[in-house]
């Protein structure tokens, strides 16, 4: 594939932005809809793979799927003839930004940032999750922070909940991430991505992980037989963090949280408005009866553009704690590699771009009633009313006139 070459007919190639041992990466021009995108292809040297060709459509199909903001958008999946070979390639959103790895570099993160983090891609998770679908790679180089959120990019080797990693003995992820079950042959589950989680939201906050490891199997010993360290005195890390944290690191899934209680601790914590909140805000319109129907009240219009607006601002940055300032970097992510290699993988750029859809805020009816307008409270006189007849008597006739 050259700079400059069109693939189906609208996708003009450019420069490389990522590469890994199944695809490639490039920026693209969208000559369709006058628009940058990433269009990731996979290897010249799987094209004749029908497993890795499985796999990049059924990333595609799973993330186009999930629609949610924390999760990086896929636009378009195809195959084009290069040479007389068949390459399967995806189209996903491109933003700038920067990975969690690339922030990393400069050491551990405020512990306001974490948690902000932290609660974003808990949510896309709790999403994926919801819809069977376990990420099994989640880490700093697949989480990408932009001034106007955080995306989780790369669902490459994502498994539906239950399934088990190939019978050829490979086990896909990074070896510093993996969970125990995962390590001891267990099916895939939720709490796989909970673990990974942890570790990296423990590595943000202390700026290394609860163990030492340096080696692979050093790695894949810790997971199932250390006990992690406690995380370093953290001024200002409330309780409530720490001990999540600890909790999703546990050994046993059954003893982890769900993803959707790591969003909603952490979203509390970072100031984020609550799921049950985003739910009841962002559900359908009902309609109403016509003769009931009231105008919203100021204060539920209000409510909504609040929490709205809160969740577009989702990366903010406190400057109390002083962090860093992410710097622009076009990036986009390329494939994991096996967990058997013994080079750890390198942070690479990741494709995404905050993209929001504004949806109908459904207010609840209210009750109606007339309309009283303020006015000063003004104690009215009590009426005189003459004394009618007592019950059960009968009325006098009326006194004739006469002579005095």
């Amino acid at each position: 594939m050259d700079d400059g070459q069109l693939i189906a007919g609208r996708y003009r190639l450019r420069e490389v932005l990522g590469q890994g041992g199944m695809s490639v990466v490039r920026r693209a021009d969208d000559d369709v809809l006058g628009r940058e995108v990433a269009v990731k292809v996979l290897s010249v040297q799987l094209a004749g793979d029908p497993d890795r060709q499985r796999q990049i459509r059924d990333e595609a199909r799973a993330v186009a799927r999930l629609r949610h903001p924390n999760v990086v958008g896929v636009y378009d999946y195809g195959e084009f003839d290069d040479g007389g070979r068949s390459l399967s390639y995806v189209v996903m959103e491109l933003v700038d930004g920067r990975t969690l790895a690339d922030m990393l570099t400069g050491g551990r993160l405020p512990w306001k940032v974490v948690t902000l983090v932290g609660a974003q891609v808990a949510a896309a998770l709790a999403a994926a999750h919801a819809d069977g679908i376990v990420h099994r790679d989640v880490k700093p180089a697949n989480v990408m922070v932009t001034s106007g959120g955080v995306k989780l990019v790369d669902f490459g080797i994502s498994a539906a909940v239950g399934a088990f990693d190939g019978g050829d003995g490979e086990l896909l992820g990074t070896p510093a991430y993996l969970a125990p079950e995962r390590i001891e042959g267990g099916p895939v589950r939720p709490a796989t991505d909970v673990y990974a989680l942890g570790l990296l939201m423990y590595l943000a906050l202390a700026g290394r992980m609860p163990w030492q490891a340096s080696t692979v199997t050093q790695m894949v010993r810790a997971h199932v037989y250390a006990k992690p360290a406690p995380l370093p005195l953290i001024p200002g890390l409330p309780p409530a963090a720490a001990r999540l944290v600890s909790r999703c690191l546990a050994k046993k899934p059954a003893d982890r949280p769900s993803a959707i209680e790591v969003a909603e601790v952490l979203g509390e914590l970072a100031g984020l408005p609550s799921s049950a909140l985003m739910r009841s805000v962002a559900a359908p319109t009902v309609p109403l009866p016509a003769a009931r129907t009231r105008r919203p009240s100021r204060a539920v219009l209000i409510g909504a553009g609040v929490a709205a607006g809160l969740m577009l601002a989702g990366g903010a940055w406190w400057a109390d704690d002083g962090p860093a300032k992410p710097t622009q970097a076009e990036a986009v992510t390329a494939p994991s590699a096996p967990a058997p290699s013994a080079t750890a993988p390198k942070a690479r750029p990741s494709t995404s771009t905050p993209q929001r859809a504004v949806q109908a805020v459904a207010a609840k009816r209210e009750r109606t009633g007339s309309a009283v307008k303020s006015q000063p409270h003004v104690k009215a006189p009590k009426a005189k009313h003459a004394p009618g007849p007592k019950k059960g008597a009968e009325p006098k006739p009326p006194k004739k006139p006469g002579r005095k």
